[in-house]
């Protein structure tokens, strides 16, 4: 585990590493998070194809971050060319509502800025109204929509949000 760092908020996050034995509890956390899209969403979602493996992938191409020891909630940052991708956002169901989300959308943008990113990027499914009005409100616009291969008809919406979308957390 990396230093930690303190958000805005003053809650604490780990950048978890491959080895981290929490890495199990973090799996489960996001699959219980993304489970009530199953039967909503076309084509599924790309949470069936995560597992162990992939997520320790993960933690070495990319960042993921965690508040909590259990952990409370994840999110798992990827650079792509020209921002910085934030995917697999997952809240315990006992800890939403509380802000802890937009904690790591904050964070998303630190590392963003620290890695010379001017964009945060995420995708959220068509159907996901909710998702993306709750990003909109974290400062994130649709910038394109996008079709899963084989469908005729938009599947997901591309959102940005310039960085940094807050305060900058401070090491802790």
């Amino acid at each position: 585990m990396s230093a930690p760092v303190t958000v805005a908020s003053g809650r604490v996050a780990y950048r978890m590493r491959a080895d981290d034995a929490r890495l199990g509890a973090t799996l489960a956390l996001v699959h219980h998070s993304f489970a009530y899209m199953d039967g909503r969403i076309d084509p599924p979602s790309s949470v069936h194809r995560l597992d162990i493996v992939a997520l320790r992938t993960l933690c070495d191409v990319g960042e993921v971050w965690c508040i909590g020891d259990r952990p409370d909630a994840v999110v798992v940052l990827t650079p792509r060319s020209d921002a910085l991708y934030l995917g697999k956002l997952a809240v315990a169901d006992s800890h939403r509502g509380r802000g802890f989300a937009r904690d790591l959308v904050e964070l998303a943008g630190a590392r963003a800025a620290t890695r010379g990113f001017a964009f945060l990027e995420l995708e959220v499914r068509i159907e996901l109204v909710e998702n993306q009005t709750a990003f909109k409100r974290l400062g994130f616009e649709v910038v394109r929509e996008t079709a899963h291969a084989g469908f005729d008809r938009p599947t997901s919406v591309t959102m940005r949000a310039a960085v940094p979308p807050s305060p900058t957390p401070r090491n802790g």
